[in-house]
């Protein structure tokens, strides 16, 4: 059976194959005004989400060596950024701890201790910034001894009961005031018990963004240096993260995940996994986003601090690549950068 699309698609090129002369594509491509008349694709403030490095103390930044342009910050700075994202118009950020090593353990407590870093974090920004969201990570490789996004029995990630803490840090952040949460472990039927926790907690309308699509790929290495975890990780991420060979797979956790309670979808990482977006939008046509990660940033930014190439160009571009792509939206480091250029 022809699919309706590609019978449309069909009939519209035949009736394009007159060709030169009576068709030119150039036409509409001679001035910068007729080809922002006909563009298909733009990326709006409204579009982008920015990452966020919190860490203890008071009145710090701290630059992040492998992600230029890119800090850490106390809380009370965050709370200066927030400000500034909203004001640019950006929706959304999304909140990383950087945990001190001593509270790091075993079986990540940390993670759902009341009053930790990150639930600080969220309440004084819902406290001082009144129109953006905030987002947070429901994983436990920030709070972890070994790195990893779960609990290790016998060298081995333990789903079930690892989902059993998932549950107390998404109930935690939500106590604290975050809009959503965004489970990025990657655990077999995590979506569905913490959906099921926030009914019986009262949060039924929290949203929840699934990192559904989240590859075990190299380009998280600034990221894990970021949060200072990139030396407690023994081994790899293998046997819960996605291989990046495998692309229906990919549909099939996302399709999980929806049915599961979640709102939204991510795939990670962005610009090398175009295809992925693309699928899972045109399949399951609901809400997707794309992150573009530490190592996609921190390569851009090298090349642009070399000269090889133009920062604000390349980022525009792949920004639009994703929203081409289908992406509803993008986590980005450059995100702010990218809402002054289009606002401006």
């Amino acid at each position: 059976m022809i699919h309706k699309h590609h019978v449309k698609f069909c009939k519209m090129i035949k009736n394009s194959m007159h060709g030169y002369p009576l068709n030119r594509m150039r036409r509409n491509r001679q001035s910068d005004w007729s080809r922002r008349l006909v563009c298909e694709n733009n990326v709006l403030t409204s579009d982008l989400i920015l990452p966020v490095f919190v860490m203890e103390g008071n009145n710090k930044i701290e630059p992040i060596n492998s992600l230029p342009g890119v800090n850490r910050y106390t809380i009370d700075r965050v709370i200066e950024v927030a400000k500034e994202c909203e004001d640019s118009g950006l929706p959304l950020i999304a909140i990383f701890p950087v945990i001190d090593s001593n509270l790091k353990t075993d079986h990540a407590e940390e993670s759902y201790r009341a009053d930790n870093l990150i639930c600080r974090t969220v309440s004084e920004i819902k406290n001082k910034v009144s129109n953006i969201g905030v987002m947070t990570d429901v994983a436990l490789d920030p709070y972890t001894s070994h790195g990893h996004d779960g609990i290790l029995k016998n060298n081995v990630i333990a789903n079930d009961e690892t989902i059993e803490i998932l549950i107390k840090q998404a109930i935690n952040q939500c106590e604290s005031g975050t809009d959503i949460i965004a489970p990025s472990d990657m655990m077999d039927g995590r979506v569905l018990k913490i959906r099921e926790a926030l009914e019986s907690h009262n949060f039924q309308d929290k949203i929840i963004m699934s990192y559904a699509a989240k590859y075990a790929s190299n380009y998280y290495g600034p990221f894990r240096d970021a949060i200072k975890s990139n030396k407690n990780l023994t081994g790899d991420k293998k046997t819960y993260q996605m291989d990046v060979a495998n692309s229906n797979e990919a549909l099939r956790e996302a399709e999980l995940d929806i049915s599961e309670g979640a709102d939204m979808v991510m795939v990670k990482p962005g610009l090398p996994y175009l295809d992925i977006i693309h699928k899972v939008k045109t399949y399951l046509k609901v809400p997707t986003f794309a992150y573009q990660v530490s190592g996609e940033y921190a390569s851009l930014m090298a090349a642009s601090m070399n000269g090889w190439i133009e920062y604000d160009d390349i980022i525009m571009e792949t920004l639009l690549c994703f929203k081409r792509a289908g992406a509803d939206g993008i986590l980005t480091y450059a995100a702010l950068d990218v809402a002054k250029k289009v606002s401006g």
